[in-house]
């Protein structure tokens, strides 16, 4: 299968958007995982003074464990599927979050709120097309030292975890997408998925990006060894925070 990419799968997402929370629902530790990763960018004083990024929200479940994380941080929450983007909307939230319909590309030509003290990426750079443009925009919002936590779905590069994950995507996943979504956008899940960096060549991968301190770990349950949290620190240089 072709994975999807830009347009097509922003409207495959955009299709699969109403019955998208029931599925992510049905899979068990979805939610802890995300509120571990965003617990995990250790934001000081409940994120009180500081601007989080929320790169790739979908319908507001990664906002929202940013937002039990960081209470009192100002979160800007951007996707680039509208569809999904309705559905985050129409759930309540304090007026810290803010939800903007952008590519994670556009992101950096439309930053009135950088530098970003953090930014969270949960289940986005195996969508983009060009990880690494995305990452040198992602380092050029963050303030120096500013937190990435990228939570996302990159096998450990243990044969037994690529089984796995072809199982699950086989016996659950395709199935549950097609009764309730779009068949397309989880037949591009399970392929994304296979295709996508190990942990360790994202790990790699974010250091040749200039990101620093990079650390990966596990989730729980039986994702572990196939969604890890990364974890590093970055920002513009001096130099070009000056300008």
């Amino acid at each position: 299968m072709t994975l999807l990419r830009d347009n097509d799968l922003a409207t495959a997402f955009d299709r699969a958007a109403p019955a998208y929370d029931r599925l992510t629902a049905a899979n068990p530790g979805y939610h802890a995982d995300l509120r571990r990763s965003a617990r995990r960018l250790a934001l000081p004083d409940g994120g009180a003074g500081l601007r989080v990024l929320d790169l790739g929200c979908g319908t507001g479940s990664s906002t929202r464990a940013l937002l039990d994380a960081a209470p009192r941080a100002r979160i800007t929450a951007v996707d680039a599927s509208a569809g999904m983007l309705r559905r985050a909307l129409a759930k309540t939230w304090p007026d810290n979050v803010r939800f903007l319909h952008l590519t994670a590309e556009e992101v950096a030509a439309a930053a009135g709120e950088a530098p970003y003290d953090a930014v969270f990426a949960a289940y986005l750079f195996r969508n983009v097309t060009d990880p690494d443009d995305v990452l040198t925009s992602v380092r050029a919002l963050l303030r120096p030292g500013g937190r990435l936590a990228v939570h996302e779905y990159s096998l450990s590069g243990s044969p037994v975890h690529r089984a796995l994950w072809n199982a699950v995507c086989r016996g659950v996943i395709i199935p549950a997408g097609t009764l309730t979504g779009d068949r397309a956008l989880y037949r591009h899940l399970r392929r994304s998925v296979l295709d996508f960096d190990t942990a360790p060549a994202f790990a790699a991968r974010l250091a040749r990006a200039g990101f620093t301190g990079v650390r990966t770990l596990p989730v729980a349950g039986w994702q572990t060894g196939v969604v890890h949290t990364f974890l590093a620190r970055g920002g513009r240089t001096d130099a070009a925070a000056a300008r």
